[in-house]
């Protein structure tokens, strides 16, 4: 009964992910492991801007990739296999319904007009990005960057690919909750009080 109920918990309501990549330095580490909460958006929940994210990337980061097998998928699942190269973990900065343009003549991404104030995770010495964009974000759809933005290759980098660098919100996997390990570093990853400048600036994710 232990056995099946930790399964039924991986599977669906929380579940370990190990960090592929420097991608979100310095909010997280390669190695870092994170708990991420599959019910964070369930029951008419949503990703909102500043969340952690957890996601499958095939058919926007990888269109060209194939569906894992039934077995496989179901392992992966439910936490009994790796979850692969195909799994990002990245910060959701625009959803269905925002503009995300980059950059200001302050050098700030901007999301509705807004500019976005990033000094809370942003990797110190990093710009907010090398790459100039204007994009309205797709019904749907979530525009999402890795913190070290000089090393995530994200929403910026899929722009001239099928979905344009947006991610589907049904391939959202969890809200990355926790950083669990290292043990030194355990901490809640709490969306950062940024966001809050954006709220009720447009937008199919403000808060229900």
């Amino acid at each position: 009964m232990c056995v099946v109920t930790l399964l039924l918990v991986n599977a669906f309501v929380a579940r370990p992910f190990a960090v592929p990549s420097g991608s979100m330095e310095g909010t997280l580490q390669p190695g870092d492991r994170v708990l991420v909460n599959q019910l964070a958006y369930a029951f008419d929940g949503h990703p909102q801007r500043g969340d952690v994210v957890v996601f499958d990337g095939i058919g926007s980061f990888l269109p060209y990739r194939d569906e894992p097998s039934g077995v496989k998928r179901l392992l992966t699942e439910a936490g009994l296999a790796p979850a692969g190269d195909t799994v990002y973990v990245k910060r959701v900065i625009g959803v269905g319904g925002d503009r995300v343009t980059c950059c200001g003549s302050d050098g700030r991404l901007r999301v509705n007009g807004v500019p976005l104030d990033e000094s809370a995770y942003l990797l110190p010495g990093d710009a907010p990005s090398a790459v100039p964009f204007d994009i309205v974000v797709p019904s749907g759809k979530l525009w999402v960057m890795g913190d070290h933005r000089s090393a995530s290759r994200d929403s910026r980098d899929h722009l001239g690919e099928p979905g344009g660098g947006t991610v589907p919100v049904n391939r959202v996997i969890g809200r990355a909750d926790w950083l669990l390990f290292p043990l030194g570093r355990t901490t809640s990853l709490d969306r950062p009080a940024a966001f809050a400048a954006i709220e009720g600036t447009g937008g199919h994710g403000e808060p229900r």
